[in-house]
Order: C-alpha cells, then structure tokens, then sequence
C-alpha cells in the first residue's frame, strides 16, 4: 500500500486538517510525518512546494500542495463515506462552507502575523480588519451550526480546525459567547479521536 509523506508542522491548520481527514477516513497509519519548519531560512521545503508553505504531500505521482487538494486526494483513496461530495447541490455547500472557515481563518492567520510585529510597524486598521473577517465569519458559521452533523465532511472539517486554532492562538479572546450552536456543537467533535490526536502544540 502507498506510504505518503506530509511536510509537517505542529502549529498550522491547514496541517491539522490534513490529518484530521485523514483520521477520519482511516488512513493516518499510511501518512509519515515529516517535521518542517516553514519560517526557518534554512528550510528545504521550496524544493517541495515552491510556495514555501506546509502541507505539502509526497505521492507516488510527485508532490501535492494546498490543503485542500491534499484532501480531496486522501478523499480519492478510501472507499468508505467521501467528504467531497459528487458534482450537484450538496458539494457546493460543502465547498462553500470550506471556503467559509478557511477565509476565516486566513484573516486569523495575518491578525496573528500582524501583532508580532514590532509595535512601531503594526498597522491597527489591518488588524481591525482582519479582526473584523473572523467575527464576520464565525457569526456566518453560527447560523448554519445547528445542522453540522460531527465531522461529514471537508467544510465540518475545516470549520473544526479552525476553531481549534482559534483556541490555540487567541486563547484570550473566547469567541463562543453569542455563538451557542457552534460552541456545542464544536464542543462534542472536539472530543473525537481525530480530534484528540491531532491538537496544535508549539515546538518543544
């Protein structure tokens, strides 16, 4: 069976998410880790993904880059439940939704970038900007919550890490107040294996 390898950080989303779908369809034991420091000048990783950036996927065919075509390949590779719809109503939800969580948690992603900088060279109206996306973006996943079902699909999975990362970086910030049905619901798939196993950590 192909072994897969996965440029691997264990701060990044988009890394969670790849390994979250891949819990999810039971294929993590086919994944082997490789530890990656984007940031570092150092780093090899261009010679994988050009764009410098994790996740980046080793398959028999050459690399994959994106999270989220990495996961609609992993979705290619199982016969069970597919987390990418077949073309029609149903997978434009899904696509939306992931685009959804995704656009959020960019916003997230360059507010985070924004304030190290040194003070003196922060730009507040951008950091109210991007502030401004995340609220927007959680308020719009609020409304649609109380039909997530655990974790379908790609957009449910996606919406997950990045509560997840929420979590983990704006710790301070708790943006579950006003949002009862997507802190329920975030609150019983956070517990899942996939999940549990796959929780943000910053370098030892």
């Amino acid at each position: 069976m192909e072994k897969l390898g996965l440029r691997y950080s264990g701060t990044s989303p988009f890394v969670r998410k790849v390994l979250v779908m891949a819990h999810e369809i039971g294929i993590e034991d086919r994944i082997d880790i490789i530890p990656t420091l984007p940031w570092d000048p150092k780093t090899d990783l261009p010679k994988d993904n050009p764009l410098g950036k994790v996740p980046a996927l080793k398959t028999r065919e050459g690399w994959l880059y994106d999270s989220l075509v990495i996961c609609d390949y992993l979705d290619s590779l199982h016969q069970g439940a597919k987390l990418f719809p077949p073309p029609g109503p149903a997978r434009w939800q899904v696509l939306k939704r992931h685009a959804l969580a995704d656009g959020t948690l960019d916003a997230a992603v360059l507010r985070r970038l924004e304030l190290a900088r040194p003070a003196a060279q922060q730009s507040p109206s951008w950091i109210e900007r991007q502030r401004a996306i995340v609220t927007r973006g959680l308020d719009a996943l609020e409304a649609g919550a109380h039909n997530f079902l655990d974790l379908a699909d790609i957009g449910l999975i996606a919406t997950a890490t990045l509560l997840g990362w929420l979590d983990f970086r704006f710790a301070s910030e708790d943006w579950r107040p006003g949002r009862p049905s997507l802190a329920g619901w975030y609150s019983q798939v956070s517990q899942r294996p996939s999940m549990r196993a796959t929780v943000p950590k910053d370098p030892a």
